[in-house]
């Protein structure tokens, strides 16, 4: 009987990539767990991914090209081989090519995957190539990231693991336990050591309860909290002046703007009374080595740009970036030298090109959004729009076009894999080769594969290099093994790689950057921020270029980046929809409706398997407080069904006042037909965009609920 352990890594869109071992037994993985030698991850996994051999042999898995042979949507489909798939696709888009162009074809994307090579990035150089439409990506941190370059620049931030050294922590729209769970016992070791928890949510989840202070807040009114807490700190002089004058560019104007947001304002906006205002801001600006973590969520509403912003000059105004483990945290992403322009090819984008986002698939493919040509071919890998997308019945309606030509690469047919014409069986982490950033520590990570794959699925890799052999594509580029694409993913010559070799990191599994050491991390103590003026900017000079996207988050560097020009200091943009905002639609709709991540499901991942599910519940439930179930006859339980003008969904009714009056939480990621009676909380979703970075408005939403 030959065992052996091999090591991988986790490759999905979470924080905490942790490191993880398979052992197989004859060919065979029979089980999955963490490494208990990475000193961020220590050897735990996960509900999402602690049975990630069930995910690998599940009987519902996609294992063979198949072909559509009912209606679309019924998921009624035959096998077919890979030759007879590849044929098919590269037939039709030919045909279209020479009918309608290029543009007529549209990928879709995302982070199913997380992985360098075959991740986010893996299509764009052959849809580049052919001068597809280029689909921009913008689901999660666009926003927040362009607001945090934008005043700190592409700089990590704060190491997680010096969180030990912190002595006021922020948690700011981070549920940490469930989706950031590994950073945890850093903090937990921070508050042995003496320093204050700080929530800000409006639920008191999981970490908000072992927090030593949870702040409720409305949804879409940390930017009001933020600018207060600025207008505080300059008023009563809690100013560090020397590292302002020193390291920040733009106070005086900042001081200026802040004059108006005072602690009564932002009473007014965010619910939290003016004492705790007061209280939180006078313990943040005087305790040295504080820290912000904040969490995806806090773009997600209208202001969510300018929040960021706010946030992000917090540190600099105290000078809390002068201390080990104090300052900001958001995207560690920013250390990793990955090599994003050989990753995309921009280069292979013709002058003229189409750009459409992500977040609005449903009227690209119907007549709400009139393209000429229209979208006539979509291909679909690492993502599931259908479940996870907003507009859903538009969505639907698109996929259902008999002249659009659909297919999917995925290991399971999801909700948006049954509309396709032809699916195609995608490998799993076990199953395939990767290297793998991290945005929430600063490991280098590397999976080895561990098994062959099952049936005849590959990985997107491959699948990529067989499209482009199909479609007649000759550049030796496309052509490359996963070890040459492996080799060419990162700038092996960046001094933070300095050390690592390749060899090593496949015999390791992981590799921290070559970095000071958290104890002594301390990266903006004398400035040298990545920005313009190497400066914080509390104003910023990148607002000139007017409203961007970050380049991580395109699909190559063409077409129009700019927009409606952005006002150069932070301030407070209050939600499109809230009682204050929009009173008319507050009438009928009195509810604010947030859709933060699962505990066990990663996006729609795991929304199908049993062991996810039957943590998340078997059906959508949805979080109210009682005092606003009681009036309309809710109680626990109770089937419910949840609806603005954009839509409804049914669910279950949970009651708690964990949930701020006047809330609702629906955590997202449930599909129609494996959990779901009909269409997901994102049926609801507004389509509109938040004021940077073209993020999506998640959660800036009314709604109203009642008994089903």
């Amino acid at each position: 009987m030959a065992r052996e352990v091999v090591i991988g890594a986790c490759p999905h869109d979470c924080p905490d990539t942790c490191s993880i071992l398979t052992t197989v037994e004859d060919g065979k993985a029979i089980a999955v767990r963490g490494n208990p030698d990475h000193p961020f991850t220590k050897g735990r996994l996960c509900v999402k991914v602690n049975d990630y051999q069930n995910r690998v042999y599940s009987d519902q898995r996609v294992l063979y090209p198949l072909k559509r042979v009912g209606p679309k949507g019924s998921g009624q489909f035959a096998c077919i081989t890979w030759d007879e798939a590849l044929d098919e696709i590269a037939g039709r888009w030919k045909a279209i090519i020479a009918e309608s162009g290029a543009k007529a074809i549209l990928p879709y994307s995302y982070l199913g995957t997380q992985g360098i090579i075959n991740g986010l990035n893996v299509g764009d150089p052959l849809f580049n190539k052919l001068g597809a439409t280029v689909c921009e990506r913008t689901f999660c941190d666009s926003g927040a990231c362009t607001a945090y370059m934008m005043t700190i620049g592409h700089t990590p931030g704060v190491d997680p693991e010096s969180f030990v050294h912190s002595k006021y922590i922020i948690l700011w729209a981070c549920n940490t336990l469930s989706t950031n769970s590994h950073h945890w016992p850093f903090i937990e070791q921070a508050k042995r050591n003496g320093a204050k928890l700080v929530v800000i949510d409006p639920v008191r989840t999981r970490t908000a309860r072992l927090a030593d202070w949870h702040i409720p807040i409305r949804p879409g009114t940390d930017g009001a909290l933020a600018m207060a807490m600025m207008h505080i700190i300059i008023k009563e002089g809690l100013t560090d002046r020397d590292y302002i004058d020193k390291h920040t560019i733009g106070f005086d104007e900042l001081a200026v703007r802040c004059e108006a947001y005072t602690p009564e304002f932002a009473s007014a906006e965010t619910g939290i009374p003016v004492e705790d205002i007061l209280k939180l801001t006078r313990e943040y600006a005087t305790t040295p080595a504080a820290v912000v973590r904040i969490g995806v969520a806090v773009e997600r509403h209208a202001g969510g740009g300018q929040t960021v912003r706010a946030i992000a000059c917090l540190p600099a105004l105290v000078g809390a970036w002068k201390h080990v483990g104090g300052g900001l945290l958001q995207l560690p992403i920013w250390a990793f030298p990955v090599n994003w322009a050989g990753l995309m090819r921009p280069d292979l984008q013709p002058e003229s090109m189409r750009v459409v986002n992500s977040w609005r698939l449903g009227p690209a493919l119907t007549d709400e959004m009139p393209l000429d040509p229209p979208i006539r071919a979509l291909f679909v890998y690492n993502a599931n729009p259908m479940a996870m997308v907003s507009q859903q019945q538009t969505i639907e309606r698109g996929l259902a076009r008999e002249d659009l030509f659909t297919v999917v690469s995925e290991h399971f047919l999801t909700d948006t894999a049954r509309y396709a014409d032809i699916v195609l069986p995608a490998t799993t982490q076990l199953e395939q080769e990767d290297i793998m950033f991290s945005w929430g520590h600063l490991y280098l990570s590397y999976n080895n594969q561990a098994i062959a794959p099952l049936g005849e699925a590959v990985p997107n890799t491959e699948l990529f290099r067989r499209l482009a052999k199909a479609l007649g594509i000759d550049d030796p580029f496309f052509f490359r093994s996963d070890d040459e694409m492996i080799e060419a993913s990162m700038d092996w010559s960046s001094p933070v790689l300095a050390g690592i070799t390749l060899d090593e990191l496949k015999q390791k599994g992981y590799m921290r950057l070559t970095m000071d050491a958290a104890d002594s991390w301390a990266p903006h103590r004398d400035g040298n921020f990545p920005t313009a003026s190497g400066k914080c900017e509390f104003k910023s000079s990148l607002s000139e270029g007017g409203n961007f996207v970050v380049p991580l988050f395109r699909q190559g560097y063409g077409g129009d980046q700019a927009g409606e020009p952005v006002d150069p200091l932070p301030h407070y943009l209050p939600p499109n929809e809230s009682r204050r905002t929009a009173p008319a639609l507050a009438e009928r709709f009195p509810l604010s409706l947030i859709s933060p991540k699962s505990h066990a499901f990663m996006n729609s991942n795991y929304g199908n398997l049993p062991a996810q599910v039957a943590q998340a519940g078997e059906q959508q439930a949805v979080l109210l407080h009682p005092e606003d179930a009681a009036p309309r006859g809710i109680g626990a339980g109770t089937p419910i069904r949840v609806f603005n003008e954009r839509g409804a969904f049914e669910a279950f009714a949970t009651l708690s006042a964990d949930v701020m009056r006047g809330v609702v939480v629906a955590p997202a990621g449930f599909w129609q037909r494996s959990n779901q009676r009909g269409p997901t909380v994102h049926a609801l979703t507004p389509p509109a965009f938040a004021d940077l970075g073209r993020a999506p408005t998640f959660s800036d939403m009314l709604v109203d609920v009642a008994a089903a």
